[in-house]
């Protein structure tokens, strides 16, 4: 199966809305749009799937912060052209906190930008990327909410929706946001922060009903695309729950109640590995309901539109570690577009993941993320990357970041003469 915008680029006579019925995975309480029918889809730009993409990821609290100021859209668009770009991924919410009019994230940066100018940045970089010819994602951060204890989302449903390690202490509770000692001798949070429990009640829906409002507010948005859609990963890894191993989260109370009550098991705790395979399968399976249901909450809202997620690019890994099935996504039609976060200095290593992507089945689905940023203080490493991906044949890429490059002369100027722009403007 294959849904939204993917789907009619390649001609398929199947309407999206009968794909998703056939989901096997439904994910909480449906979010219906309002009684009056919602805003049409956008017209979609005009582009087959033959050719190839290029997207660039756009921070909210980067060092630019666009959406803070309407007078910042000019320069990005105008690297987005140097970058011969197709796509932004435009960060409109993070920690619980929306760039965008919303009633139901916090809102304040929107409502301090739109004090300030009397505009609506996000709706006024949309009309002019797509005078431009520019597609425009929502990028959005799922279920991290980076140090926001007091995110709507945990307002709301308490702290029972904020994730639980295998030893039984919240999230809310590390100390630094980090793992708390002794354990931190030995393990680490690769990203430190709050995450929410994507298996506690009420967690999905109410991110579902967040991106649903995104959608309808902003009709003509073309994508929606999902970051931190995973659980958090913890140095060093460890094969999932069943060697007792390692440190892993999902272990609140109303989750493990959850799982009882759908299973008939017992959740393993502390250094039970009792049901072990079991417990991580159910887990997983929650992360993906909730792609799924974000998947059909979104074509309601937004008929068309098209989902896709920043991966991890370890493929086996994900699934294992982090409950993050995406070639699933991907085969089950939830996701028009995956790209892994390929981020690495090794350019052999680049080549290795670049030659696997290219040769999947659905290779022309994923988009290969290169860390444009790891290079500033040698740019020809940039653009050696690039050509990595010409030559194993990937055809569509994404480049973190526009921060990163609009901040960085030496690393801007290669990448526009590699990628086709003009640099004359660049000391």
């Amino acid at each position: 199966m294959i849904r939204g915008a993917f789907a009619r680029r390649i001609g398929l006579a199947a309407s999206a809305a009968v794909l998703l019925g056939a989901s096997p995975l439904t994910c909480g309480r449906a979010v219906e749009p309002d009684p009056a029918p919602p805003p049409p889809a956008a017209e979609p730009l005009e582009a087959e799937i033959e050719t190839p993409r290029r997207m660039l990821w756009v921070l909210a609290e980067g060092a630019v912060r666009v959406l803070d100021d309407p007078s910042r859209i000019d320069a990005l668009l105008d690297e987005a052209a140097a970058l011969g770009t197709t796509d932004l991924f435009v960060q409109v919410y993070r920690a619980g906190r929306a760039w965008f009019d919303s009633d139901l994230a916090d809102a304040a940066p929107y409502r301090a930008m739109r004090d300030r100018f009397g505009v609506d940045s996000l709706a006024l970089l949309l009309e002019r990327a797509h005078d431009e010819g520019l597609r425009v994602h929502g990028w959005v951060n799922v279920l991290a909410l980076a140090r926001n204890r007091d995110a709507p989302i945990v307002a709301k449903l308490g702290r029972d929706a904020v994730l639980v390690d295998r030893q039984g202490r919240s999230l809310l509770d590390y100390p630094d946001y980090d793992v708390p000692q002794p354990d931190r001798r030995y393990y680490r949070m690769g990203t430190p922060g709050l995450y929410l429990d994507p298996a506690a009640p009420g967690v999905a829906a109410e991110l579902e009903a967040v991106f649903a409002e995104l959608l309808l507010r902003y009709p003509t948005l073309d994508g929606l695309h999902l970051d931190y859609i995973r659980y958090p990963d913890v140095l060093p890894f460890a094969p999932g729950s069943r060697f007792g191993v390692g440190l892993d989260f999902g272990y609140g109370a109303p989750t493990r109640e959850r799982f009882a009550a759908e299973t008939g098991r017992r959740a393993p705790l502390g250094d039970s590995l009792r049901n072990a395979n079991a417990w991580d399968a159910w887990r997983r399976d929650k992360l993906s309901e909730l792609v799924a249901g974000v998947a059909a909450t979104a074509e309601r809202a937004r008929p068309g539109v098209e989902l896709s997620a920043a991966v991890w690019t370890y493929a086996d890994r994900a699934y294992l570690v982090l409950g993050q099935d995406w070639r699933r996504w991907l085969e089950e039609g939830w996701l028009d577009l995956a790209v892994p976060m390929s981020y690495t200095l090794d350019t052999r290593l680049l080549r290795y993941m670049a030659e696997h992507f290219a040769g999947r089945p659905d290779g022309e689905r994923i988009a290969v993320g290169l860390g444009s940023w790891l290079f500033a203080k040698r740019p020809e490493g940039a653009v050696e990357q690039l050509e990595v991906l010409r030559q194993a044949g990937v055809r569509h890429v994404a480049l973190f970041s526009y921060d990163s490059i609009a901040t960085e002369p030496a690393l801007q100027a290669a990448l526009h003469r590699a990628l086709g722009g003009a640099d004359d403007d660049v000391d």
